[in-house]
């Protein structure tokens, strides 16, 4: 009966202490059928922040070195698996940070398997969200967009690829811009996933902070689809949409492009559909529409136009309780009234 409740596809663990030192000696072995079940039993204590915290203070992680190199695709993956779940905590993060895996990491972006390229994302994702990740990964960032090329590729990889470029690209958007960021990231923004379309909108957001980023997306003719994303049934889709015409807006062409596309009704009709209950939820949405009708406003074409709506504004100004939307809508108001 006792043999029964035996898991072959798990390594005994010894007690306390000793478990993982002697998993990870498990994982010496040639055999890769004496590997996996050792992998599989670390994975599982990689959930108690004590043996975390042991495998990581314990000079361990080099082991994986060669792991990341085995011939058996599970194996492999797996090894990924058990990065993935050491980086869940910020200690592993910076472990694995100071540690000289990423390289042989990020050759398994490459993996035939898709369980593996899922995890080595997974891991990376983590990463890039901690300053010292996204900056030791932006030499991966060419890689990364090649990546975008692939449509075949599941719905959780292309959210996390677009995640982890985002990530990079807000610390610093050039290495994507010099890799046709715009272009590939631009391609996203209007597939049928929800999700594939948020992120694709949050990285066209931190692509469109540097100059050439507005220059690309005027070149590229992305803010047409922009446009018709600020009609998106999510709102962080429609944010990150007027965050992009908001910077975009800055330089004339921007403008220009704009009010060729007619995006000052959109954007005032954004405004008056706000209601009381909903603003909370959509602060970045208000503001970033408030900001990208003052771009627009310092065009003579764009000021005229505003100063028919400008009761709008002003209601938006003295009715609103958020300071920082009040502040916006008073410096639109300021910029459309403006007088040489």
């Amino acid at each position: 009966m006792a043999a029964a409740l035996i898991d072959p596809t798990r390594a005994p663990v010894a007690f306390g202490r000793r478990a993982v030192p002697q998993l990870f000696e498990e994982l010496q072995r040639p055999e890769a059928e004496r590997r996996l079940p050792a992998l599989a039993s670390l994975c599982d204590l990689m959930h108690e922040p004590e043996r975390l915290y042991q495998t990581v203070n314990g000079g361990f992680l080099e082991q994986l070195r060669v792991l990341l190199k085995d011939e058996d695709p599970s194996v492999r993956g797996k090894t990924c698996e058990l990065l993935q779940l050491l980086t869940g905590h910020s200690l592993g993060r910076l472990a694995l940070l100071a540690s000289g895996l990423l390289p042989p990491l990020s050759e398994l972006l490459d993996d035939s398997s898709p369980y593996c390229r899922r995890n080595v994302h997974r891991v990376l994702n983590r990463l890039a969200r901690l300053p010292a990740g996204a900056e030791a990964l932006l030499t991966l960032v060419p890689k990364l967009m090649l990546k975008l090329r692939h449509q075949d590729e599941e719905e959780e990889v292309q959210v996390l690829l677009l995640s982890t470029l985002c990530c990079c690209s807000r610390l610093n958007a050039l290495p994507a811009l010099a890799s046709d960021g715009v272009v590939l990231v631009g391609k996203k923004l209007c597939h049928r996933s929800l999700n594939i379309r948020r992120e694709a909108a949050a990285a066209m957001m931190a692509l469109s902070v540097p100059l050439d980023g507005k220059q690309q997306l005027c070149e590229q003719r992305v803010l047409p689809v922009l446009v018709a994303l600020l009609q998106d049934e999510d709102v962080e889709v429609q944010a990150n949409a007027a965050g992009v015409i908001m910077n975009t807006a800055i330089i004339t062409t921007g403008k220009l492009q704009c009010l060729d596309l007619k995006v000052i009704p959109v954007l005032l009709e954004l405004l008056s559909e706000m209601q009381e209950e909903e603003q909370r939820g959509r602060k970045a949405l208000v503001l970033y529409s408030l900001r990208a009708l003052t771009a627009v406003a310092e065009a003579p074409e764009g000021r005229r136009l505003l100063l028919e709506q400008l009761p709008l504004l002003v209601r938006r100004s003295e009715a609103e309780q958020d300071p920082d939307i009040r502040r916006a809508a008073q410096t639109a108001i300021k910029v459309v009234t403006w007088t040489p």
